[in-house]
């Protein structure tokens, strides 16, 4: 009998496809294609470099190599990788940027947790 551990199902939005609607999830997300709406997850979130979300991310874990425009919203680490291009506003716990991301946008960090709830506009 196999078991299933919840935050280690996967979810896939390949590149070459485009949504339009929100998503939530217990288990991890990558978005190699395009998403305009708002993930909300329980679990780890990852943009590829292909991936773009036009929306709100609400998340446990964020790694970003590509484009966002909206806000996020991370409990623990956000990563945004040398491809990543964001425009966003940021509340995190922890931030890694490496040398050729590009943050275009307002962060504010804190050492507890965010809550979990969108930014209000």
């Amino acid at each position: 009998m196999a078991t299933i551990v919840e935050n280690q199902l996967r979810n896939l939005i390949g590149n070459g496809t485009s949504i339009k609607g929100d998503i939530e999830s217990n288990g991890d997300i990558r978005i190699d294609g395009t998403l305009t709406g708002s993930i909300k997850c329980n679990g780890k979130v990852v943009i590829g470099p292909s991936g773009v979300l036009n929306g709100d991310l609400l998340c446990k874990q964020s790694d970003i190599a590509g484009t966002v425009r909206g806000t996020i919203r991370t409990e623990e680490l956000t990563s945004l990788k040398s491809t990543a291009r964001v425009e966003v506003e940021l509340v995190t716990k922890q931030l890694l940027i490496e040398v050729g991301a590009v943050f275009t946008g307002k962060c504010t960090m804190s050492q507890q947790s965010t809550p979990q709830q969108p930014v209000q506009k």
